[in-house]
């Protein structure tokens, strides 16, 4: 039978009709995601969304990732420990009153050696780049606001790392006196790529450079293209300082927002890594699948 395939964060769904041969049949979305919502709200969005996909005479199955597992979603689904096959994690049902859906979680992962760390929604990302790749062996990285960094064999996740970067330069950028001098969206390339070349080489050098943003402005008239850049490649090179025992190397693939994705390679090639990118949609897409596979044995 066909299914629906869902994505929901902690700003955002997507859903997505799948046919039972694998085809896209419609995709919506909606800013509704989970931190909008409270507990009895999740069914009603959900149905507002995709209620004439579904047939009153059969149990249409939705496969569901994202932050709507989370503890404050509409079901906490429980992490499955690494090193763990992705595609086969537990599956939790979510209650639901409408007989037309029955909605299933995806689990995330946990680990609690060598650092604890959890990821959720992420996983389902990994999980659909190695079912288009069961032979890939290295390093998975997802940028964005806690960066994740995963090492990747035999078709298992083996370990993960957790690096709060884009949470950092957020708060950085919105609630400390840098606000004055980072605002705006330009950008000089050039400052970046030095700043990361600073904290990569000495990552404790991020403690006095901080500063040093408001004073150039202050001083030197440094622009707000040139500091915002800077803040960007100090943290992203004391990241890279972080997680080199997950990269030197090794093969990296990239999946997340083209724009990140793209100052991750450039950092990384710039060490002589081996990077590549995946469509974040498209792997999504493909892990929802994997799920919907290993519950039922066949996506058709």
């Amino acid at each position: 039978m066909d299914w629906i395939a869902v994505d929901w964060g902690t700003s955002s769904l997507r859903a997505w009709w799948v046919g039972h041969d694998g085809v896209i049949k419609d995709h919506r979305s909606s800013d509704q995601g989970m931190g909008t919502l409270s507990s009895d709200e999740f069914e009603p969005t959900l149905l507002g969304l995709i209620d004439d996909w579904l047939t009153p005479d059969a149990k249409t199955q939705v496969i569901a990732c994202g932050m709507i597992g989370a503890r404050q979603g509409w079901v906490e689904a429980s992490y499955t420990p690494v090193p763990c096959t992705p595609s086969q994690t537990h599956l939790t049902t979510a209650p639901v009153s409408d007989p037309r859906i029955d909605v299933s979680i995806l689990s995330g992962l946990s680990q609690t050696k060598p650092t604890t760390d959890v990821m959720r929604g992420e996983e389902t990302q990994i999980s659909g780049y190695l079912a288009q790749h069961p032979h890939f062996d290295g390093v998975i990285c997802l940028p964005g606001t806690h960066t994740k960094w995963v090492h990747v064999s035999a078709g298992e996740v083996i370990s993960f790392q957790t690096v709060m970067s884009g949470e950092l330069f957020a708060a950085i950028s919105q609630h400390t006196v840098l606000r004055h001098s980072v605002s705006g969206d330009d950008w000089d390339q050039d400052s970046f790529d030095t700043a990361v070349d600073v904290t990569l080489s000495r990552p404790a050098a991020f403690a006095t450079e901080l500063f040093s943003l408001r004073a150039s402005d202050l001083v030197l008239g440094q622009s707000h293209g040139a500091a915002r850049a800077r803040l960007s490649g100090l943290l992203l090179g004391m990241e890279l300082a972080a997680t080199k025992p997950y990269w030197l190397g090794q093969i990296v693939i990239l999946i997340g927002a083209p724009a990140l994705c793209d100052l991750y390679r450039a950092s990384l090639r710039a060490q002589g890594v081996m990077v590549d990118t995946a469509d974040a949609t498209t792997v999504t897409l493909a892990g929802l699948a994997a799920a919907y596979k290993h519950k039922f044995g066949t996506l058709e």
